[in-house]
């Protein structure tokens, strides 16, 4: 146990001491009650049990001296210490839980050990039934037996019945790091204040920052140089008319080329052409989105500036006599610029269009449920475009090339979508309301893994067509499929749609063709399997930067939640890739091909509580299955579990859990959890401590592929510079 300085443990006292005055009463004792308020616990259980061991007069309330004792044991205490504690915590004893308090039992060095001072099986199956309710892990009653049996041999050395102390102790010892860590998570005012950080530079300033990001910073640096540079330009050239006039016209040049250049990262065929060329490897193409945005930004910023520069220059001209201001901004007149002289009103139009179309593309409105409001005001590009035409005489040389290639693609994609009437031919309702589509494929449709498609159903809206990842490998010839999670309007439509009772006939000639796809499809608790026959659309593929991962070395995919859609895809490519690569070089270790250049590939997949493994757990167990009969033990794909809602194994809530389903998954080659081979580990990922273990490994240079939450992304990126390595994003 580490120890404190005089001063951090006069601190520490200090802020115990405040966080129990704010939890005790006017009494200065804390009840059983304020007790499990404060725990924030599940179960009754624990906070019984803790409540119990933390009043060692037996007074029924604990007071400022008590708890100090008890944080002092769990904080500062020695491994034995602890483990009297969790020892005492599990020899229930028969003793009925519903009580209001457990007076035999006692927290301190004199105190008699609980009960009788030892753990026979039914205590243990106890204790096992209320950490699995703490963790938010479902199993049937047999499974709980078999978890407290396996635990219950492996720690009963003497077959004596009993676990005693010493057992107990011993059977911890095989797992390092458990005791010394040992706490109670999940309640803040019993733990000490962290340390105060250091401060140091800023992740921008640092070294593998700028190596990561410098074609970000290039593009970046080139584009910020060139803006300055026709503002320059054409400040200089109408310097002669007045200060206000050159801000006008230098900010209008850069208007015009920014508004003619902010479509170009949105031309998706282009984009998604350019990544199979060289130019990939020099244009962060993955960044098209952010850019977008970047763009947007700037003309509102700019449009500002240059309208408020020409009114600025009206009210001069109105002073000098020329007019009154109002005429001067509201009525069109020759000389006044633009198209018959109404620049000003065009300006003005144009200046409340770009304000409402960017209002309405902040996240606040695209992810609360209105992404319907972001798409319609983004219509509104249209009108923008008119009215810039009318407005800048130059800008229509501006617009040229890239407004042709913009409709020239609006156009192929309309013909290429409404050409053939496609049909969802399935569905299957998932937990967490996750709608899985099986499309009909067309039948000159390529695409590549990871790669995703603009999806509309005229049944749910008309108009709307909405961008998902494609989570079916391009191996599978029939049908595609897209897995959607019901976050806005238009997905929660399409979920309720789909659990309407009576669904449209499916044709018979794909009926024929369903049995082997019913195979493939996961089957959980919750799960509604559905054929039908729904029209639909789809435009695209488009590329995404997960198209690298076939080219890197080492990959570590990394998804949250849904975020594992698109390595769904890719995951049963490489599989397949691998396969057949094992098949042309059996006795190579580590054969290449063409196709990819794959050693290693480390799939982690973050969920929140069990029920969400259910979408893909069939599908994963295949890819394990594949993998054991190409190569029997073999790392080439390591998958790595992580369910956040679980406790770890130094919480005293978990402990025991863990170690059971540790002990059962090794007799039985078997998570408890999901079915899987891959062990699922509580908690968080220590990313630290993964991409150490990848750098140990030594297979390559490393890629990290993420799809997840954006604060989730934050802390990956900032890990992946920590070891340089490359990470790439995809925005869902």
């Amino acid at each position: 146990p580490g120890a404190m300085s005089v001063a951090e443990d006069a601190a520490w006292l200090r802020w115990v001491t405040e966080q129990f005055q704010s939890i005790a009463g006017q009494d200065e004792e804390i009840s059983l009650q304020d007790f499990k308020a404060a725990l924030k616990v599940k179960e009754s259980f624990f906070a019984e049990r803790f409540f119990a061991l933390f009043d060692s007069d037996g007074s029924g309330t604990i007071s400022l001296g008590e708890l100090l004792s008890a944080l002092r044991l769990l904080v500062h205490g020695s491994e034995t210490d602890k483990l009297r504690f969790l020892f005492q915590v599990y020899d229930v004893d028969g003793q009925d839980l519903t009580a209001p308090k457990l007076k035999d039992v006692r927290l301190g060095p004199c105190s008699p050990p609980a009960g009788s001072g030892s753990i026979d099986a039914a205590e243990l199956r106890l204790v096992l039934q209320a950490c699995l309710r703490e963790s938010a892990i479902s199993l049937p009653p047999q499974r709980l037996h078999d978890l407290a049996l396996a635990l219950f041999e492996a720690a009963d050395k003497d077959g004596s019945g009993s676990i005693t102390f010493q057992e107990l102790r011993q059977e911890l010892e095989a797992f390092p790091g458990v005791m010394e860590n040992l706490t109670i998570s999940a309640a803040s005012w019993l733990k000490p204040p962290a340390p105060p950080r250091r401060s140091r530079r800023p992740r921008c300033l640092t070294s593998s920052y700028w190596h990561n990001h410098r074609s970000q910073l290039a593009c970046l640096g080139g584009y910020a140089a060139l803006n300055l540079l026709l503002f320059a330009l054409a400040a200089l050239r109408h310097a002669g008319a007045g200060g206000w006039v050159a801000v006008a016209r230098g900010c209008g040049q850069c208007l015009n080329f920014n508004c003619a250049f902010v479509a170009v990262p949105m031309l998706r065929r282009c984009l998604t052409w350019l990544r199979a060329t060289p130019v990939a490897a020099v244009l962060p193409l993955e960044h098209g989105a952010a850019l977008h945005q970047l763009l947007g930004s700037a003309v509102l910023a700019l449009a500002t500036l240059h309208t408020a520069a020409h009114v600025a220059n009206f009210v001069r001209l109105a002073g000098d006599g020329r007019g009154a201001l109002a005429e001067l901004l509201l009525v069109a007149r020759p000389g006044g610029g633009g198209l018959g002289g109404t620049a000003p009103q065009t300006g003005l139009a144009l200046q409340a269009l770009l304000a409402a179309m960017l209002a309405f593309s902040s996240p606040c409105i695209r992810r609360s449920g209105h992404f319907e409001v972001f798409y319609w005001s983004h219509l509104s590009y249209v009108s923008v475009w008119a009215l810039l035409i009318l407005h800048g005489p130059d800008f229509w040389k501006w617009f040229l090339l890239p407004g042709g290639l913009f409709v020239l693609e609006k156009a192929v994609g309309l013909a290429a979508s409404r050409a053939v009437g496609l049909r969802i031919v399935e569905v299957n309702l998932l937990p967490s309301k996750v709608t899985h589509l099986v499309i009909q494929r067309p039948r000159f449709f390529r695409y590549e893994p990871g790669d995703y498609v603009y999806l509309n159903v005229p049944a749910i809206a008309a108009y709307e067509w909405h961008p998902f990842t494609i989570s079916s490998a391009p191996e599978q010839r029939d049908t595609i499929w897209l897995h959607v999670r019901s976050l806005g309007q238009w997905t929660n439509r399409l979920y309720e749609f789909f659990r309407q009772p009576e669904p449209p006939p499916l044709c018979g000639s794909l009926r024929r063709k369903r049995w082997w796809q019913r195979a493939q499809v996961s089957v959980g608790q919750g799960e509604s399997h559905r054929l039908c026959s729904v029209k639909c659309y789809i435009d695209g593929p488009y590329g995404t930067p997960t198209r690298r991962i076939f080219a890197s070395e080492h990959a570590v995919l990394i998804g949250a939640g849904i975020g594992i859609t698109p390595f769904a895809s890719i995951l049963q490519s490489i599989m397949y890739r691998y396969r057949r690569r094992k098949q042309s070089c059996p006795g190579s270790e580590t054969p290449r091909d063409e196709d990819m250049a794959l050693r290693k590939v480390d799939f982690i997949w973050i969920n929140r509580d069990q029920r969400h493994f259910e979408w893909f757990v069939s599908l994963l167990a295949q890819l394990e299955l594949q993998q054991e009969e190409q190569e029997p033990g073999g790392r080439f794909l390591e998958m790595h579990m992580y369910m956040t809602s679980a406790l770890g194994r130094s919480d005293v809530k978990a402990v025991g859990l863990q170690l059971a389903l540790d002990l059962l998954a090794a007799k039985e080659q078997r998570d408890s959890i999901t079915g899987l081979r891959t062990r699922t580990q509580p908690g968080r990922p220590d990313w630290g401590q993964v991409f150490r273990k990848v750098a140990e490994e030594k297979k390559g240079k490393v890629q990290v592929f993420f799809c997840g939450s954006p604060a989730l992304g934050k802390e990956v990126k900032a890990h992946c510079e920590r070891f340089g390595f490359r990470f790439f994003k995809e925005n869902f």
